[in-house]
């Protein structure tokens, strides 16, 4: 019985589609005040084999997009990008300052200590996608790291 179930195993690793295997560890989105219309969304990305993530959802957002933060002219900016590369079994961080996920046009205030679905749709080297729905808690904006998330 122990063979089956680990020939099994060896079967559903060696499947298309394995590639999607992300990790999500420590995911949290940054709190706002009323009628703010952004925030930032982070969390450690750890793939099984080599995965992009291409695309990032949240019901609590009209858009949200994944973004950079860059140095241009001793500047930080941050723009949109279309995908983080995701090396296997590399830990890839959306943090401030770097990559992370913007909640854009919110819906609503995003208060300490819920919780915000976001959605975020990996692709293999093969092009085929899956998405994996993780559950962010939200933290107070008071002692959160550096960096403005506002967009004007």
């Amino acid at each position: 019985m122990k063979n089956l179930l680990f020939g099994i195993a060896l079967m559903l690793a060696a499947a298309p589609g394995a590639f999607a295997q992300v990790s999500v560890k420590e995911p949290w989105v940054r709190a706002t005040v009323p009628a703010q219309p952004v925030s930032g969304a982070y969390m450690l990305l750890t793939a099984a084999r080599n995965a992009r993530l291409v695309q990032v959802r949240s019901p609590v957002a009209g858009t949200a997009e994944i973004h950079e933060s860059i140095l241009v002219d001793n500047i930080m900016k941050m723009r949109a990008v279309a995908a983080v590369d995701l090396p296997a079994g590399r830990a890839v961080e959306l943090k401030p300052g770097g990559y992370h996920v913007m909640l854009l046009d919110l819906k609503r205030q995003l208060k300490a200590g819920e919780t915000v679905p976001i959605t975020l749709v990996f692709e293999g080297p093969d092009r085929k996608r899956t998405s994996l729905e993780v559950m962010a808690p939200v933290r107070p904006i008071a002692g959160m790291p550096a960096g403005d998330h506002s967009h004007k």
